[in-house]
């Protein structure tokens, strides 16, 4: 299973639902091409608006123990993803493991001329040492 960290947290709420889209999307495009995924930003959004916390210091212990049950982390490439907390700790917490990190950007998923890439695709990126 791959973990699909993206940036979530922004004082703009409309920063925070095109970020949670754009994860459905990235997340559904992935599991169309047979790539089982987990979005911690797809599951944790809508719960999110029941009055829990939005920030990284509550759900990083969360996301910690879902990463762990996976076999790698993508990181998906939305604007503020380098700046994001959440997403560098996670791309750390896949390290610590010793997860294989991907980077996948939103345009190589949307593409409508080509199919999106297979999980042995991905996984047989080169890792990226620095973010």
């Amino acid at each position: 299973m791959i973990y699909l960290a993206s940036p979530y947290t922004h004082s703009d709420v409309h920063v925070r639902d095109w970020r949670f889209r754009e994860a459905c999307r990235a997340a559904a495009t992935l599991l169309r091409a047979g790539i089982t995924v987990f979005s911690p930003i797809a599951h944790s959004h809508p719960i999110a608006q029941f009055g829990m916390p939005t920030n990284w210091e509550f759900w990083s212990q969360v996301d910690r123990e879902y990463l762990a049950r996976c076999d790698a982390l993508a990181v998906l490439t939305l604007p503020g993803w380098r700046e994001s907390v959440g997403v560098q700790a996670e791309i750390g917490f896949a390290r610590e493991l010793g997860l294989p990190v991907v980077f996948v950007t939103p345009s190589e998923l949307d593409a409508e001329d080509r199919e999106p890439p297979t999980l042995a695709e991905l996984l047989q990126r080169k890792p990226v040492n620095a973010a």
